[in-house]
């Protein structure tokens, strides 16, 4: 019984303190009300505060800067991540398209032969998109574009009186674009180079073939050189 008492009494306490602070909070809004000019709030919002309801809303001024401060920092991780997929979509997409490759040094000669044979130019140094086959000799266009394509033939058959003989044909999908060649008594060795820009299609084909009946000699320097690289793509 004495114990229900003091419960009793402790409640009574308690809604007495919950009636002040009511009657306080009433009396507060009562006079801010009252006051024409602006209310000393500082950053919290004195509207919500006092004539709409007491809690969190008096922090809207700061969640909302919390806010900007978080989509500000949000949209610059969107950014970097963005500019690192397009890296990633660059590279695998096919749009950093690039190749070198030598012929391996040699002392002897390639041919002649009775065909005409693609050179292998196996020794390579770059081959961005993986669009140049070593094995084959023969690069095959990733994606529709403008490419440049180089190609260096060079030949040394020893002395003044042998025959230097070579012939070296760029060939797109089949068909001879560009060549250099030498047939002569007179020098030991030559070189000579040329450069194209052609248009392929997704999967377009270009090699260098090197014609029946001719040879590459004495190449010791890998200075028998095929590359190309995309210009620009032309697909939609």
């Amino acid at each position: 019984m004495g114990a229900d008492v003091a419960s009793l009494g402790l409640l009574v306490v308690l809604w007495a303190c919950v009636r002040n602070s009511i009657s306080m909070t009433s009396d507060l809004r009562e006079a801010a009300l009252q006051v024409s000019g602006p209310l000393p709030c500082g950053e919290w919002d004195c509207e919500c505060a006092f004539t709409r309801q007491r809690g969190c809303c008096c922090a809207a001024h700061d969640f909302f800067n919390l806010e900007e401060r978080v989509f500000t920092q949000m949209m610059g991780q969107w950014g970097a991540l963005k500019q690192l997929n397009g890296q990633i979509e660059a590279l695998a997409g096919g749009r950093q398209v690039a190749f070198t490759a030598a012929m391996t040094p040699m002392t002897s000669c390639f041919g002649p032969f009775t065909v005409d044979v693609p050179i292998p130019y196996r020794e390579v140094s770059l081959n961005s998109a993986s669009g140049y086959n070593p094995a084959l000799g023969l690069f095959t266009a990733p994606r529709e574009g403008v490419y440049s394509f180089s190609f260096s033939v060079y030949s040394n058959v020893g002395s003044g009186g042998e025959r230097l003989y070579h012939h070296a044909v760029l060939m797109q999908d089949g068909r001879p674009v560009a060549s250099v060649w030498e047939d002569n008594r007179d020098d030991g060795q030559d070189s000579a180079t040329h450069t194209v820009l052609l248009t392929l299609p997704p999967g377009g084909q270009v090699y260098v073939a090197l014609q029946s009946g001719r040879e590459l000699c004495g190449d010791t320097q890998r200075r028998n050189v095929f590359s190309g690289y995309l210009l620009y793509a032309t697909e939609e």
